[in-house]
């Protein structure tokens, strides 16, 4: 299940010259049966990619006689390298492992960017700075970096293989290894573009979807307006008992009518980047910076995010809506978005350094906070605002990880 994963970082940025105090803050809700979390080295699931990539670490240990292996992915915004999957960790070798990758990130970070696989000697805890496993026993480690067979040179992760063998032993699977990374970097990208086929599939179900009830929502509305024109008629010539005959009738479409058009709004109207949500976000963010003048920080620390098609739109128009707001009343100089993970809970906040006290009126046909939080409400989920005259806006949007079988359920 899910839970906020300790990553490594890779770069910090603080545009502008404005410094934000802190990370977003998320504290889980009180329910009687919070979401279901474990505390392995697993990040978010991510169905059969997770489980591929899994039985080729296992086989990788195997053949290679190797203590232990485990796969990094470079998140989307490019800050941090994500554990994605591993094989071989007992508690005590996952805890020397994490350190030692926490204490040369950028090493792996280079071999990431470098393309080339690199060989190191670990056999000296004393050449690590402030190292506290002085009894390891890795004597060696190979890194292998991801790239996308069709985009070389594009980092996509690194592969970090331990031995508890010397490095002159453990080259000799260079490789083996370099040939199963060229594997892993395939098997992600193909399901990557499987995943992409799936969801312009369902994107293109949902709009024939749309269309069926806009023409619906049109017949209703035209059948509201010769309504109109009876009730006045009949009204004309005093004729009461038509005139509540024609008024019950109009009162009764325009329930249909608004019935149908929120459907459209909080479901089947889809703006979505057909990439997926990463993909929309960023596209969003980017498109909010050329617009305005507001310093907009973006960091996703999901190295993979996959979500039912429905969870990907509501997000996507929540966060819309939220930038939005942003753009239009709040007078910041700087706002940021980010895209995180704690507690079996996806979690997406919007916050700006602007006047605060926002309301979220409804603005130019838009429901504000309102719609927002029903498009929540289609997901699971709950969306908070905090907002402090002088002291900004955040908005936070939270939901559960879907159930296992959300795929049969939902697509």
């Amino acid at each position: 299940m899910l839970m906020r994963k300790k990553t490594i970082p890779v770069s910090v940025n603080a545009p502008g010259g404005f410094l934000w105090l802190r990370e977003p803050e998320f504290t889980p809700p009180e329910t009687a049966t919070p979401p279901e979390t474990h505390t392995s080295q697993a990040t978010p699931r991510i169905g059969e990619l997770k489980t591929l990539l899994t039985l080729f670490l296992d086989n990788l240990v195997k053949l290679a006689g190797a203590a232990s292996a485990v796969l990094r992915l470079l998140s989307p915004d490019g800050r941090t390298l994500q554990i994605i999957s591993s094989s071989g960790f007992s508690a005590e070798l996952a805890g020397e492992s994490e350190a030692f990758e926490e204490l040369n990130c950028e090493i792996t970070h280079n071999a990431a960017l470098s393309g080339n696989i690199q060989i190191l000697d670990i056999s000296h805890c004393g050449s690590r700075k402030n190292c506290p496993h002085a009894d390891c026993r890795f004597q060696s480690l190979i890194v292998a970096p991801l790239e996308p067979p069709h985009s070389p040179g594009t980092p996509l992760g690194i592969l970090s293989i331990f031995f508890d063998l010397p490095r002159e032993e453990a080259s000799q699977n260079r490789n083996m290894i370099a040939t199963l990374a060229e594997m892993m970097s395939a098997a992600i990208e193909h399901t990557h573009v499987n995943r992409e086929a799936r969801r312009i599939e369902l994107i293109n179900e949902r709009q024939a979807i749309a269309n069926d009830i806009h023409d619906s929502l049109a017949q209703t509305l035209t059948y509201a307006r010769m309504r109109v024109s009876m009730l006045i008629e009949s009204n004309r010539n005093n004729n009461k008992l038509m005139t509540r005959k024609y008024a019950s009738d109009l009162d009764e479409a325009l329930e249909i009518s608004q019935k149908n058009a929120r459907e459209l709004v909080t479901n089947f109207r889809s703006e979505i980047n057909r990439g997926g949500l990463s993909a929309a976000l960023n596209e969003l963010a980017n498109e909010f910076r050329k617009r305005n003048n507001i310093v907009l920080e973006y960091h996703n620390r999901l190295a993979d995010l996959e979500l039912p098609l429905e969870h990907e739109i509501q997000t996507y128009h929540i966060v819309h809506e939220a930038l939005n707001n942003i753009a239009r009343h709040s007078g910041a100089t700087h706002a940021r978005l980010f895209v995180d993970a704690h507690s079996g809970y996806y979690v997406f906040t919007i916050e700006d350094n602007g006047s605060g006290a926002c309301t979220f009126a409804p603005v130019e046909g838009h429901y504000g906070v309102l719609i927002m939080r029903e498009r929540a409400n289609q997901i699971g989920g709950t969306v908070k605002v905090i907002s402090a005259t002088g002291q900004g806006t955040q908005v936070q949007l939270f939901f559960p990880e879907p159930s296992l079988n959300w795929r049969a359920t939902n697509e």
